[in-house]
């Protein structure tokens, strides 16, 4: 999540001088061997035969020959490597497009993700993840006021194909609202899809679907979500969190400033509505749409505290959604657009949390596998897989002193941690301030005992650590300290609680997925979905023109949560 505040958009730059104890991620990312071959193209060399006339060959029509079948055969290779790999062939039916934004994922975190992976199931050093070899290129990320991104700049890139400013949700700089590719795919009569491990109403999945001048306006995002506006529902399908922005405020679980019950005014439109792993599991593929899942009252538990017994993973969602997704095209003989957030992998970094950051990346990697997967099998698809910004500025090493640091990095730090420092802060407080009868020996044996000994598994703390723990009155002091407790161990650096400037990774497979290539702009992958789609956007614009862009109730900045 990105703890910047509302703000008027300013002048265009331009302008201005678990590795989880439980078997999901381990076990399934352990059989990732489906990768498809790749061909590798050797240059057709001359036949030179080793015998004293060999200056004479070109004279010989037999050199002729074999020089000519070589080049034949070379070319003849070369385009069934294309064809294989679906770059170039007509697609055997509607296309669909399969966008995973990984939220706060820079190239240090995916060396980060990898080496950890690595050592911690003592595999090859020639491991790869599900990501790496579909790595493409890399996306800039610098929104229209500012070379750091938020994350509302970023997904408005891709929804919309223009560069907005820091906070806009489907709008342009000059706050207008702009037709975003899922809008333009429903209009087309597409089917279309959201999946976020954040709020659904969050910045990236709401920059989808909504149009407003501050990513806080989450009563206002919740609204188009439902199809409150001129467009109707323009989404089939919706997982996630947030449900507390969907009920009205009378309602104990409620964050909404009005009135509306959202949940009614979506089935009264057509969807079914669910709120369990239990229910999702029920779902048949044939589930008829639009269906709006909402598991948890604000964001999705982290990979390392989430129970997999009552609350669906990312790969769990995105797994029934794809089922569903296609099965219903099947009837309608249409394609589908599809986002996958991995939400809280840019909320871990702002934690400066390694171990619960590294979870959530291997979580989106088993999101990753399946979506490759599902591609392979359905060759008329593409996916994407980018990242708004990143978010930390972590480094992969760090020197604790001025001594020449050592070059290594302990894994096995992160391995031992058992629960999020944003647990295991809320935890701390509640027991320093709410549990009858604690004392400050109290306090001390519950950080010793419980913290350190079973949470973080840290038994060399020092007497300051111990202090930084027990005396701590604010969340975001706590955070502090338990992020570099943990980080100086495992010898990792954060340069931000923020997001950085950094380009991020750009990775891409199946249909005509050669056209993502090299160092672009993050406005290219949002034209590139537009194009491949054949959707007129700007016919979107025209129709959106008088839809509000600002929330009559009140709102105001979220408190940063990491």
């Amino acid at each position: 999540m990105d703890p910047e505040k509302s703000r008027s958009p300013r002048p265009s730059i331009t302008s201005i001088p678990r590795l989880d104890s439980s078997s999901e991620s381990s076990s399934s990312l352990l059989a990732f061997d489906d990768r498809p071959d790749h061909l590798n193209l050797v240059p057709v060399l001359p036949f030179t035969p080793k015998n004293k006339s060999s200056h004479h060959c070109f004279s010989n029509k037999n050199c002729l020959y074999i020089i000519f079948g070589s080049v034949v055969v070379g070319f003849f290779v070369f385009i069934v490597g294309l064809f294989k790999n679906g770059n170039f062939s007509e697609p055997s039916g509607p296309i669909n497009v399969i966008l995973m934004i990984s939220d706060g994922f820079g190239p240090a975190s995916e060396t980060l993700a990898r080496q950890f992976y690595q050592v911690t199931n003592d595999l090859p050093v020639s491991w790869k993840s599900p990501l790496d070899d579909i790595l493409v290129g890399s996306s800039r990320t610098q929104s229209s006021d500012s070379l750091v991104t938020d994350s509302a700049a970023g997904a408005t890139a891709f929804s919309c194909a223009i560069k907005s400013y820091n906070g806009a949700i489907g709008v342009d700089p000059s706050q207008k609202a702009c037709g975003t590719v899922l809008e333009a795919a429903k209009l087309k009569g597409m089917l279309t899809g959201l999946i976020a491990t954040s709020r659904i109403t969050h910045a990236t999945p709401g920059s989808f679907a909504a149009h407003v001048t501050s990513r806080d306006m989450e009563d206002l995002i919740a609204q188009y979500l439902v199809g409150n506006f001129s467009l109707g529902p323009t989404v089939d399908l919706l997982f996630g969190g947030g449900k507390c922005f969907f009920l009205p405020k009378e309602d104990p679980y409620s964050c909404r400033k009005d009135s509306l019950d959202l949940i009614s005014d979506a089935q009264k439109r057509g969807f079914s509505s669910i709120k369990s792993l239990h229910e999702l599991n029920s779902l048949n593929p044939d589930h008829k749409l639009p269906l709006l899942g909402l598991f948890s009252g604000s964001h999705m538990d982290y990979e390392i505290d989430r129970d997999p017994s009552t609350q669906p993973s990312l790969a769990n969602m995105a797994d029934k959604a794809l089922k569903i997704l296609k099965e219903s095209s099947k009837k309608s003989n249409t394609g589908f657009f599809l986002m996958i957030e991995g939400s809280r992998i840019d909320m871990a970094a702002h934690s400066n949390d390694p171990a619960t950051h590294v979870r959530e990346i291997i979580s989106y990697w088993d999101t990753v596998k399946l979506v490759r997967r599902f591609v392979d099998q359905n060759p008329n698809t593409v996916m994407i897989s980018v990242s708004d910004h990143e978010t930390g500025g972590l480094s992969v090493a760090r020197q604790l002193g001025t001594a020449y640091p050592d070059y290594l990095w302990r894994p096995e730090i992160l391995k031992n941690v058992k629960k999020s420092i944003e647990v295991i802060s809320k935890k701390l407080l509640y027991f320093f301030n709410d549990s009858p009868g604690s004392t400050s020996q109290h306090k001390v044996d519950f950080v010793k005992n419980v913290v350190f000994g079973k949470w973080l598994e840290i038994h060399d703390y020092n007497d300051q650590e111990l202090y930084s723990l027990t005396n701590a009155t604010q969340s975001t002091d706590l955070r502090q300290s338990l992020s570099d407790i943990v980080s100086k161990r495992a010898l990792l650096g954060w340069a931000t609680h923020g997001h950085s400037a950094v380009d991020v990774n750009l990775y891409s497979h199946g249909y005509k997925s050669d056209q993502l290539r090299g160092n672009v702009e993050n406005t290219d992958v949002g034209a590139f979905i537009r194009d491949i789609l054949k959707l007129d956007l700007d016919k979107v614009t025209k129709m959106i023109s008088n839809d509000p862009v600002k929330q009559k109730t009140p709102f105001s900045s979220s408190e940063w949560l990491g």
